[in-house]
C-alpha cells in the first residue's frame, strides 16, 4: 500500500514547493530573497509561504534522504572527525556538535547549553545508535571527549594532533554562511531543527568539485537534482 502523498491538499505544484525549499536551505538566501527569486520566475507567494513550507517539507525531505544514504554507506565506520562551534541563541551561548566521516560526510548534529563530559556522551550516543561504531575517532584537545569515549570503551580509538581535524573544523563553514543569512537563532529547538536538515540536504547536493572532473562533476550534480525532484513522491 503506498504512502499518502505529503502535497495532498496543496495548491501549489510540488515541484515549486520542492523548488522553494532547496533554495532556502541549500543557499544562503533569507525569506524575503527566496520570495523575489521565486516571483523572477513568476511565481508569485509570500515569504510567510516559503517559512511554512520549509517548516512542513524540510524535516520531512531531511529524513528521506537521510534514510537513503544511510542504507548506501559502507566506509562511514572508519573515521568519524569529531568537533564543536559556538552559537549564540538570544545572546547565550551553545553548542552545535558535529560528527563527520573521512570524505566529509556530515553523520549527525546536535546542540547542547555546554560541553562537558555529559553533552559529549550524550553526542556520541546519539551518533552511535544511528551509525554504529567507527574505527577511529579524531577529535581536538577537548576533555569532554577523552572521557566521554572512556566511558564508552574505546578511548584507545580516539586520535587528537595539530591539523589532524580539519576535516570536521572546515564542515561549520556552510553552516555558518547560513546562519549569517539566517540572522541567528531565537530558539534551542529551530536551532537542532535546522542544523539536522541543512547538514543533510548539504550532504545531498555535495559533490567534492575539486576531486572530479567536469564531466563527472556535471553526471553527479544531474543525478543529485534528480533525485531531490523525486523526494516526497508515493
Amino acid at each position: 500500500m503506498s504512502k499518502p502523498s505529503p502535497f495532498k491538499y496543496f495548491k501549489t505544484s510540488p515541484e515549486i514547493i520542492r523548488l522553494a525549499v532547496m533554495m532556502y536551505i541549500r543557499f544562503p538566501l533569507s525569506l524575503r530573497n527566496v520570495e523575489d527569486l521565486l516571483h523572477e520566475r513568476g511565481i508569485e507567494i509570500s515569504h510567510e509561504t516559503v517559512r511554512f513550507w520549509w517548516h512542513r517539507f524540510g524535516p520531512l525531505f531531511a529524513a528521506e534522504i537521510r534514510k537513503r544514504r544511510i542504507e548506501r554507506m559502507k566506509s562511514s565506520h572508519w573515521r568519524w572527525h569529531l568537533d564543536e562551534m559556538f552559537v549564540k541563541i538570544n545572546g547565550e551561548r551553545h553548542y552545535l556538535w558535529r560528527a563527520v566521516d573521512h570524505e566529509g560526510e556530515v553523520l549527525e548534529s546536535f546542540v547542547t547549553k555546554t560541553r562537558d563530559k555529559k553533552a559529549a556522551l550524550k553526542f556520541l550516543k546519539k551518533a552511535m545508535k544511528k551509525h554504529g561504531r567507527c574505527a577511529q575517532f579524531v577529535t581536538d584537545k577537548l576533555r569532554s571527549y577523552g572521557a566521554a569515549l572512556k566511558d564508552l570503551g574505546v578511548s584507545d580509538r580516539q586520535e587528537t594532533g595539530r591539523w589532524l581535524n580539519n576535516r570536521g573544523e572546515n564542515s561549520h563553514l556552510p553552516f555558518r554562511r547560513r546562519e549569517r543569512a539566517m540572522l541567528r537563532f531565537r530558539r534551542m529547538r529551530s536551532l537542532q531543527k535546522f542544523a539536522s536538515v541543512h547538514a543533510s540536504v548539504t550532504n545531498h547536493f555535495n559533490s567534492e568539485r575539486s576531486l572530479s572532473s567536469r564531466t563527472v562533476f556535471k553526471q553527479n550534480r544531474a543525478a543529485a537534482l534528480a533525485e531531490w525532484r523525486g523526494l516526497g513522491t508515493a
